[in-house]
């Protein structure tokens, strides 16, 4: 699996998914630009691994998103590789969730993706090749109470993965998701014990995953040895949902 100096452009990846990612491309050798928007993160992503570039930038300026991805491939010399990993959530139960926050969850997790992956796209024709990753999430398959706009927003990047593999699939480009149920973070560390053991007693496998599990396959797809899959979702969740 060699993605020595391939160019990857990672988005969240200050998260606990975002870490993991981060790392596994370091470790391949990859050349990498992190973005998110919390500068404190970015810095301590710097320090840990100095060789990668970082920016800081909100996806839920649409506007902005092409010139960011211009300003990336300058910066990387090229993008072989996008990452779409950022990602809110704004949790309520359907009849308390404001339209607002419906909006909000929507602009960043899909239609920003939607447009990571359409202005990269423009890029990657030029050389007739590129790798997409787009980070879904298993709630995107099974729904999950009190979050209707998030379980929306990645069924919503898993379809559009799908239309844009076909588009592109002639051009040695292609688009896949990783789809991952409940992964341990510092997110799901704060979770209340009895709540956790509910949840773990639902997952097949009996633990949570971790942002490695994630990002392993996250490197296969991104990979040559993936060269024959394309608009598919695999799913990293320990069995709890078979698709």
């Amino acid at each position: 699996m060699n993605l020595k100096n391939k160019k990857v452009l990672i988005t969240g990846a200050t998260g606990g998914i975002g870490n993991s990612l981060v790392e596994k491309f370091c470790n391949l050798g990859s050349s990498i630009l992190a973005t998110g928007t919390n500068e404190e993160k970015l810095e301590n992503l710097k320090k840990k691994y100095p060789n990668i570039i970082i920016e800081k930038f909100k996806l839920n300026e649409h506007d902005k998103i092409e010139n960011f991805v211009d300003s990336a491939y300058k910066k990387l010399e090229g993008i072989d590789i996008l990452i779409n990993n950022a990602g809110i959530t704004l949790d309520n139960l359907s009849i308390r969730l404001t339209e607002e926050n419906w909006k909000k969850v929507l602009d960043i997790n899909l239609t920003s993706s939607f447009l990571m992956c359409k202005f990269t796209i423009k890029k990657m024709l030029k050389n007739k090749y590129g790798k997409i990753i787009n980070i879904t999430s298993i709630v995107g398959h099974t729904g999950n109470l009190g979050q209707a706009n998030y379980s929306a927003s990645k069924a919503g990047i898993t379809a559009f993965s799908k239309s844009l593999a076909i588009e592109y699939a002639k051009k040695n480009i292609n688009i896949n998701c990783v789809s991952p149920g409940f992964i341990k973070t510092d997110m799901t560390d704060k979770i209340n014990e009895e709540f956790k053991k509910s949840l773990i007693s639902k997952i097949p496998s009996g633990d949570l995953g971790t942002g490695e599990d994630v990002s392993n396959c996250v490197a296969f797809l991104a990979s040559d040895l993936a060269r024959y899959i394309n608009g598919e979702t695999i799913h990293v969740n320990g069995g709890m949902y078979m698709a």
